[in-house]
């Protein structure tokens, strides 16, 4: 018979997916009032701030997978925010550009991102945002440490 997990197993593990599923919730409740779903305002402040990209390039810079990006990228272009094309250069190559439409939802973008944040760091002093940003980044090296096939 397996035992059950105990609720204190892994209990750092257990706190960053709980802080994760909050932040997301909120992030959502954020940009739904911009008609965008969480990750949709990534492409599309990547393409205002760099302009038009390669989808490859989109999903190398956002650390996405093609499947995930496709699909956000059929939503964006469903609701005229992005447009897709052919390379001029490469026909095989797909390039995304943002369409005017999405650049009215920039300020709100940016809005939502301001409170997210303002909300997530609530009355913590600089130095203490500057130390968990430290632990965060130590957590996120041990993973993609693990994430690395052995002989790397």
């Amino acid at each position: 018979m397996v035992e059950p997990l105990s609720l204190h197993a892994g209990p750092l593990s257990q706190a960053v997916f709980r802080t994760a599923r909050l932040h997301k919730a909120l992030a959502a409740r954020l940009l739904r009032e911009a008609g965008l779903r969480p990750g949709q305002e990534l492409v599309l402040m990547t393409l205002w701030q760099r302009g038009p990209q390669r989808m490859v390039d989109l999903v190398h810079s956002l650390d996405s997978d093609a499947p995930t990006m496709t699909r956000s990228i059929a939503r964006l272009e469903k609701t005229g925010l992005v447009r897709r094309r052919p390379s001029e250069t490469d026909r095989r190559v797909t390039i995304v550009e943002a369409t005017e439409a999405s650049r009215a939802l920039r300020a709100s973008v940016e809005h939502a991102w301001d409170e997210l944040e303002r909300r997530t760091v609530g009355t913590l002093p600089a130095e203490r945002q500057a130390e968990i940003l430290a632990a965060l980044a130590e957590l996120e090296a041990n993973l993609c440490e693990m994430e690395r096939p052995a002989g790397d």
